[in-house]
């Protein structure tokens, strides 16, 4: 077995899909979670890219059908999670309208991630390296501070916290470990990029969404292909058994090495 068939195997990648059945599929693994969880519905930070507007319309047709087949509510919660000024929050806020999402939050994370750098800062001055928290170093704080608030408010309302991971940030490792891989349930985990699109297409998310360059709102201007050098549609086609350049081949399986760490359990002995 070549370390393709290796990978897609492992990720559970189809190489075609039907987006009907899938979201069939989809909303029935998390309407018999909920059941199985005895929660009250579902948590979807929606940070206005297409993978979150996916699992978005996936919860609310979850909730709805629970609630329409007990006669007792189910929630979906939908989270916005600005730093400071998010120059596209109103794509969140479009997913929201599009899927008639009736329960909302904001909650604005600067305060608490710029508190959290600066106890690094202090931290790292007290032996005696006076310097700045990296780039990278603050963008993962960002998204470790997203998943605290989260789960604070899941607690609160007795709700499940969905990902949106999917087999196109798993085989790169190009999430936040304990950031926003740190969920209860993951819908689209089997999927990869051009699948969460055709299914975006046939849940009808909003096609500014659709077509925005994704990004893991690291830090200003960021976007997930130019951070990685590979595009997705050859990522999509490596999780479909096609045949991609040597280049997107090496990328790819380098990358799925390197970040094993992220996709295992933690080890112990």
């Amino acid at each position: 077995m070549s370390l393709q068939e290796q990978i897609i195997q492992e990720l559970g990648v189809k190489p075609e899909i039907d987006p009907q059945q899938e979201i069939r599929k989809r909303v029935d693994f998390l309407k018999d979670y909920v059941r199985k969880s005895g929660t009250t519905g579902l948590l979807i930070a929606i940070s206005g890219g297409i993978d979150s507007a996916v699992a978005t319309g996936l919860c609310k047709q979850a909730t709805d059908e629970l609630s329409e087949e007990t006669g007792k509510e189910y929630m979906t919660l939908g989270v916005f999670q600005p730093y400071g000024e998010q120059a596209d929050i109103s794509d969140s806020y479009a997913v929201a309208e599009a899927f008639n999402l009736k329960h909302r939050v904001e909650t604005n994370i600067q305060e608490a991630v710029d508190e959290i750098a600066l106890e690094v800062e202090h931290g790292l001055k007290s032996i005696g390296m006076s310097r700045h928290i990296s780039r990278g170093g603050k963008g993962n704080v960002k998204a470790r501070t997203r998943m605290v608030t989260q789960y604070a408010l899941a607690f609160e309302l007795n709700l499940l916290v969905v990902g949106t991971d999917h087999a196109s940030e798993a085989i790169t490792g190009f999430y936040t470990k304990w950031g926003d891989g740190a969920v209860d349930i993951t819908p689209l985990s089997t999927l990869n990029k051009r699948q969460v699109r055709l299914i975006a297409a046939a849940l009808g998310v909003p096609g500014a969404v659709v077509t925005k360059a994704p990004t893991a709102g690291l830090w200003d201007g960021q976007t997930d292909e130019d951070e990685l050098g590979i595009t997705y549609d050859e990522n999509s086609d490596y999780l479909e058994g096609k045949q991609v350049s040597d280049s997107a081949r090496e990328k790819l399986e380098k990358q799925y090495l390197k970040t094993a760490h992220k996709r295992n359990t933690i080890p112990g002995i």
